[in-house]
């Protein structure tokens, strides 16, 4: 069982200072990874101050030396897969091969598509993340890339460096359980990163619900080229500071399957976004098990 931080790329955490900064207390507290949002805006949290998550990782990564690092979520949709296939790899040979990505639709669609211009029809969205994600596991091997497909296209392009982790960093899957096209895409990559319709962000998922989702994976797990990476599964809330409740809020869900704990503030706190309360759960280490 690995441990997380999760917090937004908005307010206190907007400036790459302040990431670093926490991103080395996690690391000396015993954590095993930090996680950023990717936002380029989200108007249920205000006019606060964005920051770009590549450059939040690249300022946690040269503060750390051994915790992983990466978004949850980065919507491969708005984004140039040869650019993303760019920063990824800049950002795992900057940390030695530390980087995950997490992936899915993004949202909310209206604030962070339709209101620069782009569709926001789900089904486009869909199509544009696979397509993506093929193209990018191609870009991160440094070989050449010929793609002519119904979004992207790529003539006899080689992008280097290729990734340090190879085949490919691994990649991660979220998703709105009980919905289950995310999951199986999911599926088909390295880790789930479940949220749920019962237990938005920042609360403790239903065990019921989370066994459900973990039969449902499994069901639809196929095997493709072979990966050094194990299949994840992220579930993620707040939890005490006292290691024996947290264990007993994420025992039965470790039993139940998860493999990541990513430690969220509630998305309604007003500390969400705020470095002392985050801090100071931080400071106070992971759950032991």
């Amino acid at each position: 069982m690995r441990f997380s931080v999760n917090i937004p790329c908005f307010g206190d955490f907007a400036d790459p200072r302040t990431v670093a900064e926490l991103a080395a207390a996690a690391e000396q507290a015993g954590w095993d990874g930090l996680f950023v949002w990717d936002h380029v805006q989200h108007r249920a949290h205000g006019h606060r101050p964005f920051g770009d998550p590549w450059m939040l990782l690249t300022a946690a990564a040269l503060a750390t030396s051994r915790i992983r690092l990466g978004t949850l979520v980065t919507p491969v949709a708005r984004r140039r897969p040869q650019e993303l296939a760019r920063q990824v790899a800049t950002l795992d040979s900057l940390s030695n091969g530390r980087v995950i990505l997490g992936t899915g639709l993004g949202g909310p669609v209206a604030d962070e598509f339709a209101d620069f211009g782009d569709t926001a029809g789900p089904v486009e969205l869909a199509e544009r993340l696979d397509e993506g994600l093929d193209l990018l596991q191609r870009y991160w091997t440094g070989r050449p890339v010929d793609h002519e497909g119904r979004h992207y296209t790529a003539r006899d392009v080689t992008l280097l460096p290729a990734t340090v982790q190879q085949p490919r960093p691994p990649v991660w899957v979220a998703g709105f359980w009980p919905s289950k096209p995310p999951m199986r895409r999911a599926a088909r990559w390295d880790g789930a990163v479940p949220l749920f319709e019962t237990a938005k962000h920042g609360l403790v998922p239903d065990l019921g619900e989370f066994q459900e989702l973990v039969g449902y994976v499994r069901k639809h797990r196929v095997a493709e080229a072979p990966t050094a990476h194990p299949f994840e599964f992220v579930l993620g809330g707040a939890t005490p500071g006292d290691p024996a409740k947290a264990r007993a809020v994420i025992g039965p869900l470790v039993d139940a399957g998860a493999t990541w704990w990513d430690e969220r503030q509630d998305q309604r706190n007003e500390d969400l976004d705020r470095l002392g309360p985050v801090m100071r759960r931080v400071e106070q280490g992971p759950p032991r098990f």
